[in-house]
């Protein structure tokens, strides 16, 4: 067998090629439809990487052609797949699991996908709390099987998920399927079982889910106090709010309540905090216009509601009386979302909004910001990390609501900026609000303070926390100051000595230019490139690696990003003497690498000269040169590079050093000019602080003889 087509064991340990061939020969289990898969299934049914199933295409003539997609993401027949899989396998185990999640696709049309796999979680509901009860029915034909199933998972589905709707794709021929879940349930649980069939649904329809960031519902669950025993989020989406407070409780919440507009979500919702020892009860619809749990009232609420949606009913809401703070603008519906939380609170309870930074100042949401300020309801404004929340390009805040148990109004509102915190945001909000909470006196420069209420209702009523915070204290001695200046006088008088020397070349030179693409023929040099991972494939790049991006070229730093926040194809690592290029700058760039170690990003190209044949330094000198400005195409103010078309001048080695350590020096020296430059604006910076603070006063110039 081909060494390229072994896959290894199944995720459970054991061979399954029995579960897997039993799909071409199971008539209640039949396949209905024959769905397209993408190079990324593939690799999950043969336990791969991508690499394999590349090197598959290339070097199988039988392996399936593709059906659909495109050239460069094709899509392939699951059928065809399947028989070429176990055609190859020679008795290997193939994961189950995948196999699985390709034969429900493939069992079900796919508008029907999300009710079967909502009632495979209310199946594993059943089995996790009933499993004695399972394996003495399994035991029986599948017609006495199917002919009392479904009332059981209903009765063992009642407590947990609160009179859950009956299963609708659950029986209908598919024992053996079921058995094929039982069985994976029993190696890997119930709960993680339905974690990754849901996990791949969510993958194959991203619009319909949005998971709000683990640290980030964290925090929000801590920010709901110690005990709440009713919990709501009237906006669930995948149910991560809801779950971190269960979890932050350790199982003390008595019920969680849901409601997503999307029926399909609300469903596998349902399953999902049902299977983690939650007593919950999620319904669909749209909260704002139909309101699933009208007059309940709770402890707590999370929530993070959909954001700028114009369509959210401000006509046939405008007497709702949940707007007992002001009637949301229509172009607000943020502050229709908060109102609505705070309905659902009893007196005392919180409410924990996830919401965008600019309803803390549109004017036209300040008379209903001042009601909430008046009359006690918000309490606390906190500011999160830009990029705590991905694919946003603004940072967050977090707004803390209390239901009034009095018609007082607090004399402070609490104000956190965490916005340069990418690591402890949540402990530095959290412990301002327990301080805050605990009437103590908080005031920290740049991150938190108690703002009194006078001073927020102002004529803006502008609730961006960052406004009331004094700045941090900064280190103003004259010490410093003269330390500074100094520095940056050392470094301008090493700067002057680092500017090569040069000659004159007697005379215009023509020097033999020969194009990249040339010389990579000849074998003097290796080009390569990175590919972004498209959603719902796997990376072959470890997490937690640094990662290489353009602008840590243009701006001649060093690594600035890591996965899989940057999410890279392949496991490029950078060599020294590598040289880098970015596809699209404002000028030519070249850079060569001193040391190796993070691996190579986006919109970069890798030249990998034979340090034998091609010097690096000279290589990324002429590259960086307007000699080469005719091979680059304009694109706006920018030049994209086209780099097999760059040329370079064919030079024996030794010359090629000798011009590679000019250009070395002149790198050096550019880099020394960056340094100084930005050591000179932080000088200015210090000076001026330390004179309009009062820290340092002028001296008298020293005039010379001459001056004088």
């Amino acid at each position: 067998m081909d060494r390229d087509v072994q896959v290894t064991a199944a995720d459970n340990g054991e061979p399954v090629d029995k579960d897997v061939r039993a799909t071409a020969t199971d008539t209640e289990d039949q396949v209905d439809r024959d769905v397209q898969v993408t190079a990324a299934d593939i690799a999950r049914l043969g336990d791969v990487g991508r690499a394999a199933v590349s090197n598959w295409r290339r070097r199988h003539d039988d392996f399936p052609q593709p059906v659909g997609g495109t050239a460069t993401s094709p899509a392939f027949s699951l059928g065809e797949i399947k028989e070429w899989l176990l055609g190859h396998s020679e008795g290997r185990a193939l994961p189950a699991r995948e196999w699985l999640w390709q034969d429900l696709r493939a069992g079900v049309p796919e508008e029907d996908l999300a009710d079967l796999i909502a009632d495979l979680g209310a199946f594993l509901v059943y089995l996790d709390r009933e499993g004695d009860d399972w394996a003495a029915l399994s035991a029986a034909d599948d017609a006495a099987v199917a002919a009392v199933l479904p009332e059981r998972v209903l009765a063992a589905c009642a407590a947990p998920m609160r009179n859950p709707p009956p299963p609708k794709c659950l029986i209908r021929g598919r024992l053996p399927l079921l058995r094929r879940v039982a069985a994976l349930a029993a190696e890997d649980g119930a709960g993680k079982t339905f974690g990754f069939l849901r996990e791949r649904y969510f993958e194959l329809h991203t619009k319909r889910m949005y998971a709000t960031p683990e640290p980030v519902a964290r925090l929000m669950a801590e920010l709901c106090g110690p005990s709440p025993e009713l919990v709501l989020d009237p906006a669930c989406g995948s149910g991560t709010l809801l779950k971190a407070v269960r979890d932050r409780t350790d199982g003390g919440v008595r019920l969680l309540l849901g409601q997503d507009a999307d029926e399909a979500t609300a469903r596998l919702t349902a399953a999902h905090l049902a299977l983690h020892a939650a007593t919950v009860r999620v319904s669909s619809g749209d909260s704002l216009r139909q309101d699933a749990f009208s007059g309940t009232l709770v402890d707590a609420v999370v929530c993070n509601p959909p954001f700028n949606d114009r369509a959210w009913g401000y006509e046939e809401l405008t007497a709702d009386p949940r707007w007992e703070y002001g009637l949301p603008p229509r172009m607000e519906p943020e502050l229709a979302w908060v109102q609505h939380a705070l309905s659902h609170l009893r007196p005392g309870g919180t409410a924990v909004m996830l919401m965008p930074p600019a309803v803390a100042n549109r004017r036209s949401g300040r008379r209903v910001r001042a009601q909430l300020i008046r009359r006690g309801a918000l309490r606390a404004v906190i500011t999160l990390p830009l990029g705590s929340i991905p694919n946003t390009a603004v940072a967050l805040t977090l707004w803390m609501l209390r239901r009034p148990a009095d018609s007082g109004t607090p004399g402070h509102v609490l104000m956190v900026d965490t916005s340069d915190r990418q690591e402890g945001f949540a402990r530095v909000a959290a412990d301002a609000w327990e301080r805050f909470e605990a009437g103590a006196d908080v005031d920290e420069p740049g991150v938190s303070r108690a703002v009194p209420t006078i001073d927020v209702l102002d004529d803006d009523i502008d609730l961006t926390p960052a406004r009331y915070l004094a700045p941090p204290p900064a280190d103003l001695s004259p010490e410093r100051v003269t330390g500074q200046r100094d520095r940056v006088a050392d470094l301008l008088r090493l700067v002057a000595e680092l500017a090569p020397t040069v000659e004159s070349s007697r005379g215009p030179k023509d020097l033999p230019m020969v194009p990249l693409a040339e010389l990579l023929r000849r074998g003097m040099l290796t080009i390569h490139h990175q590919s972004p991972v498209r959603p719902g494939e796997p990376s072959e790049v470890p997490d937690g690696l640094t990662v290489l991006t353009a602008e840590d070229v243009v701006d001649g730093t060093s690594p600035t990003a890591t996965t899989p926040g940057t999410a890279v194809q392949h496991e490029i690592i950078v060599r020294p003497g590598d040289v880098l290029l970015p596809n699209v700058a404002r000028r030519p760039v070249a850079w060569v690498a001193g040391e190796g170690g993070p691996v190579l990003g986006l919109r970069l190209s890798l030249l990998r000269p034979d340090p034998a044949l091609l010097d690096p330094h000279f290589v990324a000198g002429f590259l960086s040169g307007s000699v080469n400005l005719r091979n680059y195409t304009t694109v706006g103010s920018r030049a994209q590079v086209d780099i097999r078309r760059a040329e370079l001048p064919l030079l024996p080695i030794e010359e090629q050093r000798l011009y590679g350590e000019a250009f070395r020096r002149l790198a050096e020296f550019q880099a020394s000019l960056r340094r100084a430059a930005a050591l000179g604006e932080d000088l200015i910076q210090l000076i001026s602080d330390g004179l309009t603070h009062g820290a340092v006063r002028p001296s008298p110039e020293k005039r010379t003889k001459e001056e004088s």
